[in-house]
């Protein structure tokens, strides 16, 4: 039975299948079954672009490579570090993934998440389709991970939702802040004053609510996803740093792929990543009006407290990056000063 458009595109919006036949039906069909995690919901432009992409593969393959896409993680028990975990053994094919959680496993993939580096999502982008994100993808590979020369979808610029207004670092002082798994976010808000907590994104809801954090920092999208405005009041639009979901891949299985194949894949994910950053910063972008609509209190703080607050995180994390990475996101983004 041919796999259809329709078929697919109505499948893959579900979070725990993609297709309704079978992984061994599919195997029978195609020449290659692949399967694509990410964290984020089935609403989310992610997800989305993901499912286009796919398709788009599909479709100009004739065929021979499908992937399914499975939203929030196919629920997988320790989500993100679990997933990575199963895409270096191999185990899924595909995974995106922010940089402070890769540098468990590539310190330098850290980079991505330097404090008040990027000014803008845009910014980013320039930088990751850039030399940094060509040294990036390199060093990916030493750890059995395929990225893409552009593969960085956005997640956006992060803001801080709390249950009290944050309008200087020492509102910050005391408070349990949610950070993903990654050391630079977490040693961010320690110069804060904060005490980090982490706790995977798929719990960030209950835990503002049961009191484990007392604030998260995360773009807007992920709030209205998750329904943050349920459980927190304030908004503080401090754009202290930047996230992208970097496509990867399991680097044994890509050799495998034929060059042909290989360049299909590379060429949609070029061009669905591009256009997923532009849905993405105008989601950021209009949630602003959609999120106050809801009863959510915005202000937008000075950088200039937070960023003082920061030396000596600059100075150690300069140097944990090596020279060299710092010296291309400088390249990138202008002078840093540690």
């Amino acid at each position: 039975m041919a796999l259809t458009r329709r078929s697919f595109i109505t499948a893959t919006t579900g979070s725990l299948t993609v297709f309704a036949r079978s992984i061994r039906a599919q195997e029978r069909d195609v020449e290659f079954a692949f399967r694509q995690y990410h964290n984020q919901t089935p609403e989310s432009s992610l997800h989305k672009g993901l499912v286009q992409m796919w398709q788009a593969v599909y479709d100009e393959s004739g065929g021979r490579l499908v992937c399914k896409v499975f939203a929030q993680n196919n629920n997988i028990q320790g989500s993100d570090p679990a997933a990575l975990k199963a895409l270096v053994a191999g185990e899924i094919e595909f995974f995106t993934l922010m940089g402070g959680i890769l540098g468990t496993i590539l310190p330098v993939a850290e980079v991505q998440q330097v404090p008040y580096a990027f000014r803008s999502a845009a910014d980013a982008h320039r930088a990751m389709d850039g030399p940094l994100g060509a040294y990036l993808v390199d060093e990916m590979a030493a750890k059995g991970i395929h990225g893409f020369r552009t593969g960085a979808f956005d997640n956006g610029m992060r803001e801080i939702t709390s249950h009290k207004p944050i309008a200087a670092p020492g509102d910050l002082a005391g408070l349990k802040m949610r950070v993903p798994a990654g050391q630079l976010v977490a040693d961010t808000f320690k110069a804060f004053g904060c005490e980090p907590v982490i706790i995977n994104s798929d719990s960030i809801y209950a835990a503002l609510k049961d009191g484990r954090a007392d604030a998260q920092e995360n773009p807007l999208t992920l709030a209205d996803q998750f329904r943050l405005y349920e459980v927190v009041k304030y908004v503080a639009m401090t754009d202290h740093m930047w996230s992208g979901f970097n496509l990867l891949g399991h680097l044994p299985t890509w050799q495998k792929v034929p060059a042909d194949l290989q360049a299909v894949i590379d060429r949609n994910v070029t061009k669905h990543v591009r256009l997923q950053r532009q849905d993405q910063i105008a989601a950021n972008a209009r949630l602003r009006t959609d999120l106050a609509a809801r009863g959510l209190q915005f202000n937008t703080p000075d950088a200039a407290p937070f960023r003082k607050q920061l030396t000596g995180v600059y100075a150690t994390w300069k140097e944990k990056l090596g020279p060299k990475c710092w010296k291309l996101l400088e390249d990138s983004v202008g002078e840093i000063q540690t």
